[in-house]
């Protein structure tokens, strides 16, 4: 079974070759100010893979954003073919809108191999997703206090489920430290394609990262008061994974400043294994208020 929600992303990730290693994406109005950054990631992912050997999967991309982007207009996205070897192949993607670029990323795939394994990270001692209240039912009991313009965008119905360890209130945020850990899920059945599975993962690891530096400051997006964007973003595969399996997403902020917040995140199986680890630097500004 699927949901909706989770359809429309599907196919939304599905984009279409139109010539050449040149790919054409639709976008999704997911109420932000800009174009969602977790959809180019994804796209771009798609992109890149589908110019690669079959055996080969992404285990890095390194990606900028540019200029921001928008939820309205078609996205191109142009796959530089920079090297195929003998087990890594490297692509470049540049994705644009109206002609400019909003996005690039380089991106390396691996064929599977045996090699030395160990683990470091160990995954947080935190409850199990069972009981948890899900990001969409928490918005849900609060509605009617949501800002009007975004409240529907807020209440949707999400094409993968995030359950917050120790949720807070957006509305009246209170400084905390810059941690947070949520279990996360697709709502519904992935097809067995560990690409697919990845890019959905990449669209998932941009969802409230940047806000893991507005924790110690009392700040939320929707106190209205910050300016909250992506500027770079980068992931790594370990071991492979199930988009629709639970999967607990940590993230932590260990520094912001100069106007630049820095987030680090790991995605850890059930059992502990760590399958995917993540970085990325936002800008954040407090916004100086209206005379």
């Amino acid at each position: 079974m699927m949901t909706d929600a989770l359809t429309n992303l599907l196919e939304l990730l599905d984009i279409k070759e139109i010539e050449k290693n040149v790919f054409l994406g639709h976008c999704e109005d997911l109420g932000f100010k800009n174009l969602f950054g977790g959809q180019v990631l994804g796209q771009a992912l798609i992109a890149a893979g589908r110019t690669v050997e079959k055996d080969r999967l992404p285990h890095s991309l390194h990606g900028y954003f540019i200029r921001p982007g928008n939820s309205t207009d078609t996205i191109y996205y142009e796959v530089d073919l920079i090297r195929s070897g003998k087990s890594f192949s490297t692509r470049r993607v540049v994705a644009k809108q109206n002609g400019l670029a909003i996005f690039s990323m380089s991106a390396s795939f691996h064929a599977l191999e045996e090699g030395f394994d160990h683990q470091m990270a160990d995954m947080p001692k935190v409850p199990g997703p069972e009981g948890l209240a899900s990001e969409q039912e928490r918005a849900l009991k609060a509605k009617h206090f949501l800002p009007e313009k975004s409240r529907e965008k807020l209440v949707r119905d999400r094409p993968v489920e995030f359950r917050d360890i120790n949720p807070m209130n957006p509305l009246e945020p209170k400084p905390v430290a810059g941690l947070k850990s949520s279990w996360i899920k697709a709502t519904g059945t992935v097809p067995d394609d560990p690409l697919l599975h990845r890019a959905l993962l990449a669209y998932s690891s941009d969802f409230g990262l940047a806000g893991t530096s507005l924790l110690p400051h009392g700040h939320s997006l929707l106190t209205g008061d910050v300016q909250l964007a992506s500027l770079d973003h980068s992931l790594w595969f370990h071991r492979d994974f199930r988009v629709d399996d639970w999967l607990l997403y940590t993230s932590e902020s260990t520094i912001s400043h100069a106007g630049r917040g820095f987030n680090t995140g790991k995605f850890f199986l059930k059992d502990g294994s760590l399958v995917v680890s993540v970085a990325q630097e936002g800008l954040m500004r407090k916004l100086r208020k209206k005379p």
